[in-house]
């Protein structure tokens, strides 16, 4: 099976980085993972639940990370035992490039399998990768915007929030006096 994407993130560079190596967000953001621990220099040891189609299965296995330059990109070689399920392995390259935006993170996956998962069909497991992959992004994103906070708004929506806050302030100037001019009573 081979896959690949990119993802525009609303954070930089070395906060994406930095987060894509804490082993804490990974077994946030991994559907169906129950444990990422580090194991030795750039190795952990990662456990979680996949179903696809009929087959469920729980995977014990480990990540290697090489060719490590940090914080733009790192090939990352992983294989896991899924018992009668089967086995997965293979290796992905991710980079990140900084943009006005925050950063992309461009990916591309190269992996095998085996044993009942791989009678399965190609077309069932690549449906299978893909959906894990954007559940993947969106638990990402969410844990970074509960991190860094919302992404910054674009220069159109900068403008409306500003006039809209002015406006807000100006209401609220206007409420409790300040501005008025004393006038007669009576005129």
């Amino acid at each position: 099976m081979e896959m690949q994407g990119s993802r525009q993130l609303a954070i930089t560079q070395q906060q994406a980085w930095e987060a894509l190596n804490d082993p804490a967000v990974l077994k946030i953001c991994i559907p169906g993972c129950d444990k990422v621990e580090a194991t030795g220099e750039n190795q952990y040891a990662v456990g979680m639940a996949v179903k696809i189609g009929p087959v469920s299965a729980k995977f014990a296995g480990k990540i290697t990370l090489s060719d490590i330059v940090p914080p733009a990109s790192y090939t990352i070689v992983f294989e896991g035992q899924g018992g009668a399920a089967g086995f997965g392995k293979g290796q992905s390259k991710v980079q990140l490039t900084p943009n006005d935006g925050g950063c992309e993170l461009a990916y591309s996956v190269n992996a095998q399998v085996g044993g009942k998962v791989a009678q399965l069909g190609q077309r069932l497991i690549d449906g299978a990768a893909k959906s894990l992959a954007e559940d993947f992004f969106k638990r990402f994103d969410a844990e970074m915007q509960r991190r860094y906070g919302p992404p910054p708004e674009d220069a159109t929506d900068s403008v409306a929030a500003s006039a809209e806050k002015t406006g807000a302030v100006a209401g609220f100037m206007q409420k409790i006096g300040f501005g008025k001019k004393d006038k007669p009573e009576g005129s």
